[in-house]
């Protein structure tokens, strides 16, 4: 097994474990993103609030409302990833490779280059699975409607009638949304908010070039000091990206909020301030309607689940990458083991 599957199931298996711990925040998340009325009390609560109410009035599962195609979205989106960023560092060796022969350069990648390779394996994968995430919007966003409540909006209104507004579905599936996406914009409707999500893919390079920019003033300042510029503890540089991963989510998160606002269902009643027809509506009627404010709703929710499921992440993913490697390893002991004997 080659040490880049390895790694691609292990990240695999570390994304599908932290979206199972983080889903909740996440929903939430994605509720906070899309509320467009800020006299709504549920505008002003807080995450843990939030929650609760969520599963005290529409049940618990709600929480998890969307979860089965949002781990088929994270198991593709590694896969796709990984394929693609192989094939384009691949292509990207081979190229520096030959201009080395020519004399020019040393046969490295640079980094540039391993951005682009990067920007445009998160492209393709943008490209490729952003009608699953468009389902996993819709499946977050669905609320269920309480009888109460349809109750005290239309108190003249029969019995008979109420219960016709309650049924909309008795679980709101994943075929119920494929064809309601279909039903409202064909195809092109499962591909909503692509145009953000694309630009969104610049979230690794500002955080690897506000990494980078750290790291050198850090290392300006201990060797004017005459502190030595090398010799970084653990802790710091975990410091270090974790500021640059906050300067990055600071910059893109306006783009996510923008995309959740295109994915999310819209209804024909709605109120045509809440209407988006695309990427440049939306962010003018953001603007006008719900002021610089607006694009950052649900940042402090999205900044404790993105840390959080980073942190389980990637200790999942070594965790897999060690007993992955100790198995191969074992593997090839009992083999060598067996060859030793039998020469003897």
């Amino acid at each position: 097994m080659s040490d880049a599957l390895i790694n691609g199931l292990a990240g695999a298996g570390g994304g599908i474990i932290a979206q199972l711990l983080t889903y909740p925040l996440q929903t939430v998340n994605t509720r906070q993103q899309t509320e467009r009325d800020p006299s709504e009390s549920s505008a002003r609560d807080g995450t843990i609030r939030q929650m609760y109410q969520v599963v005290k009035q529409e049940g618990w599962e709600r929480l998890y409302g969307g979860l089965t195609p949002s781990l088929v979205g994270t198991a593709a989106s590694q896969g796709v990833y990984y394929y693609f960023y192989q094939v384009f560092r691949d292509r990207a060796e081979t190229a520096a490779h030959d201009r080395w022969k020519k004399g020019i350069g040393d046969g490295s990648v640079g980094m540039f280059e391993s951005l682009v390779v990067a920007a445009l394996s998160g492209c393709v994968n943008v490209l490729l699975t952003n009608p699953i995430w468009v389902v996993v919007t819709r499946m977050q966003t669905h609320k269920k409607t309480d009888k109460k409540q349809v109750t005290l909006a239309l108190p003249c209104v029969s019995d008979e009638a109420i219960q016709a507004a309650i049924i909309e579905h008795p679980s709101y599936r994943t075929s119920h949304v494929v064809q309601e996406l279909y039903d409202e914009a064909g195809l092109w409707g499962f591909w909503k908010g692509v145009v953000p999500t694309l630009i969104m893919v610049s979230n690794p390079s500002i955080q690897f070039m506000l990494y980078e920019t750290l790291l050198k003033k850090m290392k300006t300042k201990r060797a004017s000091n005459r502190k030595g510029a090398d010799g970084f503890t653990a802790l710091e540089i975990f410091l270090l990206g974790a500021v640059a991963k906050l300067g990055a989510t600071v910059v893109t998160y306006p783009l996510l909020v923008v995309k959740s606002r295109l994915q999310v269902k819209q209804g024909h009643d709605d109120d045509k301030r809440h209407q988006y027809k695309g990427t440049f509506d939306a962010i003018t009627k953001m603007i006008r309607y719900e002021g610089l404010s607006g694009f950052y709703k649900g940042m402090s929710t999205k900044v404790v689940q993105s840390v959080f499921a980073a942190a389980v992440l990637f200790m999942v993913k070594e965790e897999l990458v060690k007993a992955a490697r100790f198995l191969v390893t074992g593997e090839l002991r009992s083999i060598n083991n067996t060859r030793s004997k039998a020469r003897s």
